[in-house]
């Protein structure tokens, strides 16, 4: 797609054509509960990369990208090490998800951006609530949440003791 026109988001125009995600400037948070909703475990994800593609009409736009499992952390090296093992992420034989964006909406100030997860070969769908967009002819930067319940994915791991849905942050910052 060429950068003549722009994808209309809340008043934002930016430009058509596609955004690579920067690994290093993009975050994926979360937040969850342990110990029986006790408490509460905050940690990252590490963005392996993707792209977004804006189009005019903005509705046709798509994203994708990849993260890394492998780069799981909560600020607790015992614990981060047992998440990636085989008992929860499995990140030595799966060191990856992926997400596709297969539709996207914007009305107002947010739009929605709805995909496939996959998490260790099992494929569901999650909804984004892209709640920022901003940017110009050669950057983009977006914020969406959305909420992942890991027994979606086959991750049944010490229910109760260990939190079942993460709420997620995504900070993405994009460049062409």
């Amino acid at each position: 797609m060429s950068a003549v026109g722009g994808g209309d988001l809340g008043g934002q125009q930016i430009g058509c054509g596609v955004y690579t995600i920067d690994p290093e400037r993009s975050t994926i948070s979360f937040q969850t509960r342990a110990m029986f909703g006790l408490m509460g475990v905050r940690g990252t994800f590490g963005v392996g990369g993707g792209k977004i593609t804006v189009a005019d009409p903005v509705e046709e736009s798509t994203a994708e990208a990849t993260v890394s499992a492998e780069a799981f952390s909560s600020g607790n090296a015992k614990r981060d090490e047992h998440v990636r093992s085989g008992d929860y992420l499995d990140a030595k034989n799966h060191p990856h998800f992926s997400f596709v964006g297969e539709s996207f909406e914007w009305s107002g100030d947010h739009g929605t951006l709805r995909g496939q997860l996959t998490v260790k070969e099992v494929k569901q769908p999650v909804t984004l609530d892209v709640t920022t967009v901003s940017g110009d002819e050669q950057n983009l930067t977006a914020r969406a949440t959305t909420t992942i319940d890991r027994f979606d994915f086959g991750v049944k791991t010490a229910p109760g003791m260990t939190g079942r849905k993460l709420n997620i942050v995504l900070d993405i910052v994009a460049s062409r």
